[in-house]
C-alpha cells in the first residue's frame, strides 16, 4: 500500500506524517510517556498540557497553521498507531528569507535507532522539494550532543551560539545554532563508523 504524498516511511515500523485532527489522545499518551525524558529539553509544561483536550486543541492549531503556511508539524507514528516523536517546521517565512525553524523530539523507547536522523532527512527533503525553502535552522542546548550529531549528520553546519536563547526547563538557556542550505541536492546521510 502506498502512502499519501505527505507521509514518509522511515523504517519498517514508523511513518512520518502531518499532525491531523483526532491526534489529541495519541499525543497526550506520547507526552505523558515521555514527560520525564522531555522535561530537560522543553519549556515547563502545565498539568493541562498532558491532557487529551489540550493536545486536541494543539492539533487543531497545527492543522490551521499548516493551512496558512506558517508551520508544518509532523508526528512519527509507529505501526501500532502510537506517536513516537514529533518533527516541526515552525516560523516558515517567505519574502527574502524562505526559511523555517526545525525542532523535534523522539520517544525515549526509540532513541539511538537512527529514527531522528531519518526523520530529519525526510523533513529537510520535504522543505526543499515541496515547500521550496532555501534554508532550515535549528538550535540545541549546549549539552544536547545527541541532537547536534543528528543535525551535523544531516548536513547542518554550526553557525554560532545564542545566549539565553530559549526558556527551557524554567530557565533561559544558551543554545548552539545550526543551518542547512537547501539550494543544492541534499547530500546522502553520512554513515557512522
Amino acid at each position: 500500500m502506498s502512502l499519501p504524498r505527505s507521509h514518509f516511511r522511515l523504517d519498517a515500523e514508523h511513518i512520518l506524517r502531518p499532525i491531523r485532527l483526532g491526534d489529541g489522545a495519541a499525543l497526550a499518551r506520547a507526552y505523558l510517556a515521555n514527560r520525564e525524558h522531555l522535561a530537560p529539553w522543553e519549556p515547563t509544561r502545565s498539568e493541562a498540557f498532558f491532557t487529551e483536550a489540550v493536545q486536541e486543541e494543539q492539533a487543531q492549531q497545527c492543522v490551521t497553521d499548516a493551512a496558512s503556511g506558517r508551520s508544518i508539524r509532523f508526528v512519527i507514528e509507529s505501526d501500532d498507531g502510537e506517536i513516537r516523536g514529533r518533527m516541526n517546521l515552525n516560523n516558515i517565512v517567505r519574502g527574502a528569507f524562505w526559511s523555517a525553524d526545525l525542532g523535534y523530539w523522539i520517544d525515549v523507547s526509540r532513541l539511538r535507532r537512527g529514527l531522528a536522523s531519518r526523520a530529519v532527512d525526510r523533513v529537510a527533503e520535504h522543505a526543499r522539494e515541496e515547500l521550496r525553502l532555501h534554508r532550515l535552522q535549528a538550535a540545541t542546548l549546549l549539552h544536547n550532543t545527541g541532537s547536534q550529531r543528528v543535525l551535523t549528520g544531516a548536513g547542518f553546519e554550526r553557525i554560532g551560539s545564542a545566549p539565553k536563547y530559549l526558556r527551557i526547563a524554567g530557565e533561559w538557556q544558551d543554545h548552539l545554532l545550526f543551518q542547512l542550505l537547501l539550494e543544492e541536492p541534499l547530500s546522502p546521510r553520512r554513515e557512522r563508523p
